[in-house]
């Protein structure tokens, strides 16, 4: 096994690596940019390398610099967590090149599935169902506009060489092509260094079913079955859970299917995700493969007792996986909910600063992977992701009751949440009824506002001024982490 890894990210990502780490008896080493000195990564990391200024491509995106701390380090292997370089096959292929080991699949199989148009090509040759569209990328406006009517209004234009709502217009007729093609791509470019584009179908109502996936060494591929992921705004998902509340016995054995043949198609290893748009008659269509780990993973972790970064780091190592298909079972319900720093009532723009004071919620069933802590800054350079909440519970109505009570229960004041928006969506009578599609929000919140009582007016007050009462200042300490605590901020008012 691995002695030392380095995890090239920042975060509750990079927080989350360390603790399996630190289970597994593996040291650590953390990267962080001029901003991120007092991250709470970095506090929880063994070793922990600058890599310069708070621009990503100064730091987290600088692969030479990552390289060079790894082998500095003595680290053996490289868990790119996701985002940044997580699905860049140059850092698969710099760590090959450098003698360390990428946690994560090779990077063969990050290129093809990259490239949106060349994972559409593989699928359909491996009769794996894909959503009517063009097999290739194209910036000519009068070709663009003859695929387009060929396909039928409404088309949606995608970024071959990324994902996460970046390059992507719903297109309802033909006078609004020219003028979105032309904004998609300029986006893509921008986000992705390519700004290649090409049209699908759109997709009236559609349900955003995943399904993770993990792959050995030694030709076994399994999935741990489904998300439901649909709950989105700008195209990113907000709020996660599984099993889906659309899915039978029959229909999640065909796309598991699916998803596995998926893998299989690609010369997969290690985890992923392979996504779906399943529409209201029960027909599925592949999207992409997320050649990582994904955001909302802790709560397949939930329901089947799985740690998949242990699994991932066993898999990295050479080990066969421990677990076949027929072990996986659905145990409860869970849901996830992203904290982020951003203020819902301004179309969930960043709300960087600082966190002033934060309690976290605890109780049976809930887990916060959260990569902050009261007293830190946060930055406007990263994606401004908190912290990942996630409760589980026998069935799909408890989880929503335990959700709610932690969402209750979590305070974070210095910065705006959406903690606010979270609790109506659950409280919603569609959400209940497991009517999830990826147009919930814009159907059901499209002008939301905040309702403010004079208890939660109360209830701030008295937390403002718990937080700043001088005799309290040394127990809401900066320092996020136990293993940080010291005499120096322990010691009172000097």
């Amino acid at each position: 096994m691995f002695r030392k890894i380095l995890i090239a990210n920042r975060g509750e990502i990079a927080v989350r690596i360390m603790r399996t780490c630190r289970e597994m008896g593996i040291a650590t080493v953390a990267v962080y940019s001029e901003v991120d000195r007092q991250a709470l990564h970095v506090l929880e990391a063994d070793q922990a390398i600058f890599l310069g200024d708070a621009a990503p491509a100064e730091s987290y995106l600088d692969i030479t610099k990552i390289i060079s701390a790894a082998q500095d380090t003595g680290a053996e292997a490289i868990h790119p967590g996701y985002g940044f370089l997580a699905e860049n096959p140059e850092l698969a292929a710099a760590c090959q090149r450098a003698g360390l080991v990428f946690i994560g699949p090779p990077e063969s199989a990050i290129r093809d599935l990259g490239d949106k148009t060349v994972a559409r090509g593989m699928m359909i040759k491996n009769n794996v169902p894909v959503i009517p569209g063009m097999s290739q990328t194209e910036a000519d406006p009068e070709t663009l506009a003859k695929e387009a009517a060929k396909i039928g209004y409404p088309v949606l234009i995608k970024a071959a060489a990324g994902g996460g709502g970046k390059g992507m217009r719903v297109v309802t007729a033909a006078e609004e092509l020219k003028d979105a093609c032309t904004a998609a791509a300029r986006e893509a470019q921008t986000a992705f260094g390519n700004g290649a584009i090409y049209l699908e179908k759109y997709l009236a109502q559609p349900r955003h079913i995943e399904f993770q996936i993990l792959a050995d060494t030694h030709g076994s591929t399994i999935h741990l079955l489904e998300r439901e992921c649909s709950i989105q705004r700008r195209h990113q998902k907000i709020i996660e859970e599984t099993p889906s509340t659309a899915l039978d016995t029959d229909l999640r054995a065909r796309m598991g299917a699916a998803a596995v043949a998926a893998a299989r198609a690609a010369g997969y290893v290690n985890a992923g995700t392979v996504e779906f748009l399943l529409d209201q008659d029960g027909r599925f269509y592949f999207l992409e493969v997320n050649t990582r780990l994904q955001v909302e993973h802790p709560i397949t972790e939930m329901v089947t007792g799985i740690d998949l970064v242990r699994l991932q780091i066993e898999i990295a190592n050479g080990q066969p996986l421990s677990v076949k298909q027929s072990d996986i079972r659905h145990r409860g319900h869970a849901i996830e909910c992203r904290i982020y720093a951003e203020d819902p009532q301004n179309d969930f723009l960043p709300s960087p600063g600082k966190i002033v004071y934060m309690q976290e919620p605890g109780g049976p069933g809930t887990r916060n992977d959260v990569g902050v802590y009261a007293g830190f800054q946060v930055p406007v350079e990263y994606d401004p992701i908190l912290s990942k909440l996630v409760v589980g519970a026998e069935t799909r109505h408890l989880a929503i009751q335990r959700m709610l009570r932690a969402l209750q229960n979590y305070v974070i004041l210095g910065i705006k949440t959406p903690i606010p928006f979270l609790i109506d969506i659950l409280q919603n009578d569609a959400f209940e009824a497991g009517a999830t599609y990826t147009d919930f929000i814009a159907t059901h919140f499209d002008d939301w506002q905040p309702s403010t009582t004079d208890a939660d007016l109360a209830r701030i007050a008295f937390i403002v001024d718990e937080a700043w009462s001088p005799r309290k200042k040394a127990q809401s300490s900066s320092v996020g982490c136990l293993r940080c605590t010291s005499a120096w901020v322990t010691g009172g008012e000097w």
